[in-house]
């Protein structure tokens, strides 16, 4: 067998398109090279400027090249019998016999394999497909991106080391492979080759790996006790002050890292944490960029964990900072803390794969999408033997594989807990224990919230906590005590139930039964024949009351914020037209659910009591979690269409796109600040909560109302506490407002507005070679503006990238702006804040307007009705501070390092000729502030940059 690694460069990706250059890497069935070609080729059209800014190839690289026809038959004797192989082999396949059917030769007819869907199963926690991005992680040399020779040798080298990896995988894992992939696929035709082969020469290795049920996972069984410290007769702190072990903590730091100097704000969050824990009291404490905040809190944290014999959580609101704290402070403290410690981290159920649904599905064949679903299984099968933690963070998913997760995430529904075979090796119940014996949890925002309404059944027991991205407490709070329901509520949990008759778990029950010899089995079998129809009824309902929800939607104002959705607010004093037809739809719903689960309940019941078979125990367990689930829907969609709750608002979103399919129906809390006192401030000794961005205009009481804390700094249970920044923010950083700029009409701009923004970001960009990073509070604006700008750029070899239009995914556009500094990135909500661009990546950052919610949001509207009749100003109350707290963020992408310099543009005048402005510009901690014509600007940007502010 031999290999055929190709890569082409063409003019484009359209049928007119040609062939620019060829690179072939051929490779024996050792993986060893055995010949190269590589040629341009003299297209007969011409190169557009976007593809020479890419491949570095224009006319005069081709002009002595000889022709398509030539390289072609040079090309052909290449691939005779060989396997080929690309990285998107579709593009380079379809592309080279596109050029042979035209110069007259037959296609190319062989087997393919491609290195990105190797790649996706292999390698299944790799971030990134992207080629360039790849070699360099799996530290593969490419030096030429874009230039089909180096490329063809980069795949060959990253091919070789894939087929190493898969000839390397336990048996019983190709094994499991060859069964996944379908055997008539290239794909699984070389993994079953692979596994036949591995078959004859190989027999398990017990020793290597953890095996049950017929597969290979990296850890093997938990234990249920708590694992002694060596020194646990004596607490390794109990003769140490805080100040003495702070103080080896730090020389341990000054060992380990040349250089480090002690910062002022830090040690100062050292102690204030600190006394909060031992004084039992509450801490605001806002800390920016630079401070080293994760460890601000998480030393002080540990020393009086430990000292006291206290469990402390932590909670982020990100996984991305669970993730870091868990990567990075936690090694860094286990090197400098002189003793042993535990620290756990701890997520939401439905983050860790159940091992007993998986192994179901795997063995019952139960894919959706028989491609797309089967890759994702095999990427899982491979994952088994090289997770710790089963946590879906570290894989790369696709959306379609996301739906695949719901169906093999741990929930509590379908658990068997300690009847379950899998219960020893179960990744949730290992994480449950490990943050039950450590000494600090780390969870996040999400699972404390779902905590409180579980009864305190999910984390440790904890009286000290400390909340870090504390300014999104609030938010999650409301969704989490509040409700949520989309149209697809409903329809995944009964298809769940049943696809068609061979998919979903009732035909599977069904199939399993016909084999039982219990004399209730038929009747059971007959009474799920009676239930599916039931289904296809109560779809019927669902659908017309989800088309009578949409209609109310469109006829509602467009909230002409971030999205196109449309948004309509609910309010049961004023409701639309058509509303008692949508109350008779409900009911027939709920009606219908109702019988469904009686049936079901009763069903699964018998069964349940009847059968010991383990296999049917476990798809009724699955079912139990499914008719769950629709009791929830029916039960929540009840809550919402009578509007049950006095102090909730209620409202409903829907898109175009999608029409009914897309409507979402929400209630949540106008104020959840009485239920924050309740479940944390009034019963938990101290609670710590930090952030870069907590106080408006140096003051904490906005935040300190929103979430309940109003009257407990005059009580003393609470202190406020700003610290100084460590950055040189009057050195490093300049803020330009262009006062003659145009004022901006309506939320998506005007004509006159976008044309002056597009001629300034673009000069900006052309001034600083790109290194921008544009913020807008409007997507459709993002969208009038990209085109424009982008055709600006292109003359002078910037690219524009767009969130929503080049990609949805915030980590691959920071990715690819990253990767070419001559770059200007759009982003929109998701890019105001937890984006960290350091150093000469970015050194422009442009907000088009100042972050105000959109007033005419429901949640909006109900909070500013609320404070009005507190006769408070919303505006004054709401509005600012929440704009205020979103500004800061937004301007913290700028300096992330003490080395960073760069300009923000602002573009909205309103922050020097509102009465409001102050507040925003104030707020900042402490940056050089000018006002100037927008002639001005480029020359200005230009002297800071070079010569930085000599007046200081």
């Amino acid at each position: 067998m031999k290999f055929a690694v190709l890569d082409l460069e063409t003019t484009g990706h359209s049928a007119d398109d040609e062939i620019l250059q060829v690179g072939v890497v051929l490779l024996n069935e050792e993986l060893e090279i055995v010949d190269t070609f590589s040629s341009y080729v003299k297209p007969t059209i011409a190169i557009p400027p976007f593809i020479t800014q890419l491949t570095g190839i224009d006319a005069e690289t081709v002009a002595d090249a000889p022709e398509a026809e030539e390289v072609l038959m040079k090309l052909i004797p290449l691939l005779d019998d060989a396997v080929l192989v690309a990285h998107n082999v579709g593009f380079d396949a379809g592309f080279l016999n596109q050029s042979l059917d035209k110069a007259g030769y037959h296609t190319f007819a062989g087997r393919r394999l491609d290195t990105i869907d190797l790649l996706k199963f292999l390698f299944p926690t790799i971030s990134t497909y992207q080629l360039g991005a790849v070699t360099d992680l799996m530290g593969i040399d490419h030096n030429n991106h874009h230039q089909a020779d180096s490329d063809a040798m980069a795949t060959a080298e990253l091919f070789s080391l894939l087929v190493t990896k898969l000839r390397n995988l336990p048996l019983l894992t190709l094994q499991r492979l060859s069964l996944l992939l379908d055997s008539h696929t290239d794909l699984g035709w070389f993994v079953g080759l692979t596994a036949e082969e591995k078959e004859r020469q190989t027999a398990i290795d017990e020793d290597a790996y953890h095996y049950f049920n017929r597969f290979a996972i990296k850890v093997g069984e938990w234990s249920d006790e708590k694992p002694a410290r060596a020194d646990e007769a004596e607490n390794p702190l109990a003769d140490l002050s805080f100040d003495q072990f702070l103080e080896q903590v730090q020389q341990n730091f000054k060992q380990m890292f040349e250089g480090y100097e002690e910062r002022p704000a830090q040690t100062q969050m050292f102690h204030e944490v600190y006394r909060s824990l031992e004084d039992s009291s509450h801490l605001l404490i806002e800390a920016g960029t630079g401070t080293g905040k994760s460890l601000g809190y998480l030393i002080p944290s540990l020393y009086y964990g430990m000292k006291e014999d206290k469990k402390i959580v932590v909670s982020t609101h990100t996984i991305n900072l669970q993730e870091q704290l868990r990567a990075r402070d936690i090694p860094l403290l286990t090197q400098a803390v002189p003793f042993p410690f535990r620290a756990s981290v701890f997520k939401g159920r439905g983050n860790y794969l159940c091992l007993r649904k998986f192994e179901s599905k795997v063995n019952m064949n139960d894919m959706a999408s028989p491609i797309e679903d089967s890759l994702t299984a095999a990427q899982l099968v491979v994952w088994l033997g090289e997770t710790e933690t089963g946590d879906q963070e570290e894989l790369n998913m696709s959306n379609r594989a996301s739906e695949f997760w719901s169906t093999v995430a741990s929930d509590s529904d379908s658990c068997l807990n300690r009847a379950c075979p899998w219960f020893r090796r179960c990744y949730y119940h290992r994480a449950k224990h490990e943050a039950s014996i450590s000494d600090i949890c780390i969870t996040n925002h999400s699972l404390l919230l779902t905590d409180v309404q579980a009864d305190h059944r999910l984390l440790p027991g904890y009286d000290h906590l400390i909340v870090d991205e504390a300014h999104h407490i609030e938010e999650v709070a409301g969704k989490h005590l509040g409700m949520q329901l989309s149209y697809f509520s409903m329809i995944n949990a009964t298809t769940r139930l049943y696809k068609d008759a061979r998919s979903g778990l009732l035909p599977a029950l069904q199939t399993r039964l016909s084999g039982e010899s219990d004399d209730r089995a038929s009747a059971w079998i007959e009474t799920i024949d009676t239930i599916i129809p039931s289904f296809h009824e109560m779809k019927e309902h669902w659908d017309k009351l989800f088309e009578m929800l949409y209609a109310f939607v469109g006829a509602g104002p467009d909230n002409g914020g971030e999205s196109s959705q449309a948004v309509y607010r609910l309010k049961a004093d004023s409701l639309p037209s058509g509303w008692d037809d949508a109350l008779n739809e409900e009911s027939n719903i709920h009606t219908g659910l109702g019988t469904a689960i009686k049936q079901l309940d009763k069903l699964l019941n018998e069964i349940k009591d009847r059968l010991d078979d383990t296999g049917i125990q476990a798809l009724v367990t699955d079912l139990n979690g499914a008719v769950r689930d629709l009791t929830r829907v029916r039960d929540d969609l009840r809550t919402f269409m009578n509007m049950e709750s006095k102090s909730h608002v209620y409202w409903l979103e829907a898109s175009t796109v999608y029409r009914y399919r897309s409507v979402h129906l929400y209630g949540a809390p106008v104020d959840v600040s009485s239920q924050l006192q309740q479940y944390f401030f009034d019963v938990k000794d101290s609670i710590v909560l930090t952030s870069a961005t907590l106080s408006v205009q140096k003051s904490f009481q906005y935040v300190a109302e929103q979430l309940g804390l109003d009257g407990y700094e005059e009580a003393g249970r609470l202190r406020t506490v700003q610290l100084p920044s460590p950055f040189r923010y009057r050195e490093q950083a300049l803020v330009i407002i262009p006062r003659n700029f145009p004022t901006l009409k309506g939320s998506a701009g005007d004509a006159n507005f976008n044309g002056k923004l597009v001629e300034s970001l673009a000069s900006a960009a052309a001034e600083v070679g790109g290194k921008m990073l544009v913020l807008f509070t409007s997507y459709r604006m993002l969208k009038q503006i990209y085109d424009p700008l982008k055709e600006q750029l292109a003359q002078i070899g910037i690219q524009v990238i767009g969130q929503g239009i080049d990609s949805g995914n915030r980590t691959k556009l920071t990715r690819r702006f990253m990767q070419n500094p001559a770059s200007v990135l759009l982003g929109t909500s998701s890019f105001w804040e937890g984006v960290d661009i350091p150093g000469e990546a970015l050194t422009c950052l442009a907000i088009v307007r100042l972050p105000f919610q959109p007033p005419n949001h429901p949640l909006v509207e109900a909070k500013s009705e609320l404070l009005q009749q507190q006769n408070q100003n919303p505006f004054m109350k709401l509005s600012i501070p929440q704009a205020v707290i979103r500004f800061k963020q937004g301007f913290g992408r700028l300096i992330r390092t003490s080395e960073d310099k760069g300009i923000v543009l602002l573009y909205d005048n309103r922050a020097i000729e509102s009465y409001y402005g102050k507040h925003f510009l104030y707020s900042l901690p402490g940056p050089k502030i000018e006002t100037m014509f927008t002639e001005q600007m480029v020359p200005r940007i230009r002297e800071w940059l070079t010569s930085g502010d000599e007046e200081l």
